[in-house]
């Protein structure tokens, strides 16, 4: 692994980690700014796995709403690969794996990401578009997390 995709990884999934700390209530609501909103860019657009299309203020108003309401909610990183460099962008993918998601449709479930990101820190986080994966191969997780 290069020290890129080192970087890149630790990137992602410590944002993942305030993802569940969020969730769970165990961030204070004070973080919600310092944790994502300095992550995500201005003009950021996320596209969830169900199409919709959402900016900063979507996703803002959403985790605001959502905080301490997914007690049991889990998530785990797998697959982080830096597949272009582009000036001083970065384009990555990686899967990414819940349990116990009341938001999501399916309490266990698997997605594809790929994330266009600052390539240096603080990194910003300008698109990121979801997609689920194949049904069978959520059922089959892996979810030994």
């Amino acid at each position: 692994m290069s020290d890129l995709e080192t970087v890149i990884r630790t990137e992602i999934e410590d944002l993942h980690v305030f993802f569940v700390d969020w969730f769970t209530g165990a961030a204070p609501k004070e973080q919600l700014e310092t944790s994502f909103g300095v992550a995500m860019d201005a003009d950021v657009v996320f596209v969830s796995p169900d199409g919709a299309r959402l900016n900063r203020t979507d996703l803002m108003n959403g985790f605001t709403s959502g905080h301490g309401g997914n007690p049991g909610f889990r998530i785990a990183i797998r697959d982080v690969k830096v597949q272009r460099e582009i000036g001083d962008l970065v384009l990555a993918t990686y899967t990414e794996w819940q349990r116990g998601a009341v938001r999501s449709g399916q309490a266990e479930n698997g997605r594809f990401t790929t994330v266009l990101m600052t390539r240096d820190a603080p990194h910003r986080w300008l698109h990121v578009h979801e997609t689920w994966l194949p049904e069978a191969e959520q059922a089959a997780g892996p979810y030994d997390f």
